[in-house]
């Protein structure tokens, strides 16, 4: 059979795959300025701001970086330390429900404000961010969500957050008057929705590969003029077919969005990362969550995280399928940065034959060949965006 003769069954797969599938962003109920180009405009320039850590170097793209697809290459991403997982990409992440590896948030928004407490990313306090935002930011700031307070030692420590792993902060925070809280609060939480307004307009182009089942299911059938080459098709044929990737990688951002332990082999010395499992604790008792005094929306909006699955022990040590959108750009791959290339990516799921979850069939040296060759057809530039640009 000619590898780009496809019957009507695989026209209908590819069709679900393409691009032209995806629709327009999802509302986010709990955010109400994530469609406005103004807070996008702020977001973007936090999203670059190395004033919002530690040592004045790290910025959200230290780890999200345009030149990498908006992840970065290393194996664990490393910010004002090394961290325990590698940074996640940011392309089409607004058409999540759940975010980071685990979902251990459950908006955009929420998300974009857990590393800047973090003592390994960005290692600063809320209380710091707002100084930052009164000082550099603070028309901008004000011309969307109303006056500023002048900030000063004596009334607003520069290091408090209610955290554990920080007694002094923590002391300091608690030290505060509920109403000096109130307003730190409510500046870091427009931090975080400014920047994901910003990274809302980080979605994918059509790929050599959309452009390809453009020409399927126009009827074209010339081989000499299909964007994909021979190998490339065949690959295609496998993803859908023998090597069963459409069971997690589905639909047009080649995601299922689910949760899954596959049976990678723990890295580093510290704890065992329980994944998934842990996140759920983490979401529903986040002061950010969809049901918290900080969202915009209405409880009756919160259904992903009202009816969330609680079942811990399924989720031991899972975690999220990553888009494979410009997966060829971003190695290395895993959660934890297991694995260096693509082809070690298609090694270890053949290794895999005797877990019939898992399993892609017993593909042959060449079979690996052409589908590596496939997934190199799925990158696309930004839309909005030029890499290297900020």
């Amino acid at each position: 059979m000619d590898k780009h003769t496809w019957t009507e069954q695989e026209k209908a797969i590819l069709r679900s795959l393409s691009i032209e599938t995806l629709g327009p962003l999802p509302v986010d109920p709990s955010n109400s300025y994530s469609d406005n180009p103004q807070a996008a405009s702020l977001g973007k320039k936090l999203f670059f701001e190395d004033h919002f850590s530690g040592n004045m170097k790290v910025s959200c793209a230290t780890c999200h970086r345009p030149d990498y697809s908006f992840t970065d290459n290393l194996p664990l991403s490393h910010g004002m330390e090394t961290t325990p997982r590698r940074s996640m990409p940011l392309i089409g992440v607004a058409y999540n429900s759940w975010f980071f590896w685990d979902g251990r948030s459950d908006s955009l928004w929420s998300q974009a404000l857990g590393p800047i407490e973090n003592k390994l990313e960005h290692g600063i306090s809320r209380t710091m961010s707002a100084y930052i935002i009164s000082k550099y930011y603070r028309k901008e700031y004000e011309d969307l969500f109303g006056p500023l307070p002048e900030f000063m030692k004596e009334t607003f420590p520069q290091h408090a957050r209610p955290a554990l792993d920080d007694p002094n902060a923590l002391k300091a925070w608690v030290l505060m008057t509920p109403e000096q809280r109130e307003v730190v609060n409510r500046i870091y939480v427009n931090m975080g929705k400014s920047i994901a307004a910003f990274v809302r307009t980080l979605v994918p182009q059509p790929s050599p590969f959309d452009r390809y089942v453009k020409q399927i299911l126009a009827g074209e059938d010339v081989p000499s003029r299909m964007v994909l080459t021979d190998d490339e098709a065949a690959g295609l044929r496998l993803f859908i077919g023998k090597a069963k990737c459409t069971n997690c990688h589905n639909g047009p951002l080649l995601t299922n969005s689910d949760f899954h332990n596959i049976g990678l082999p723990e890295k580093g010395n510290g704890p065992p990362d329980k994944g998934r499992a842990a996140a759920i604790t983490q979401v529903l008792s986040s002061e950010f969550n969809c049901l918290g005094q900080y969202s915009d929306a209405h409880p009756n909006d919160c259904q992903e995280l009202r009816f969330i699955d609680t079942s811990h022990e399924k989720y031991v040590r899972a975690f999220k399928t990553p888009t494979l959108r410009n997966v060829a750009e971003r190695p290395p791959y895993m959660h934890a940065g297991h694995f260096a290339t693509l082809r070690e990516v298609l090694e270890f799921y053949r290794s895999q034959a005797k877990n019939p979850e898992l399993s892609h069939g017993n593909l042959t040296d060449k079979e690996l060949d052409e589908l590596e060759a496939f997934l190199h057809t799925l990158s696309s530039p930004i839309a909005g965006f030029a890499a290297g640009a900020q």
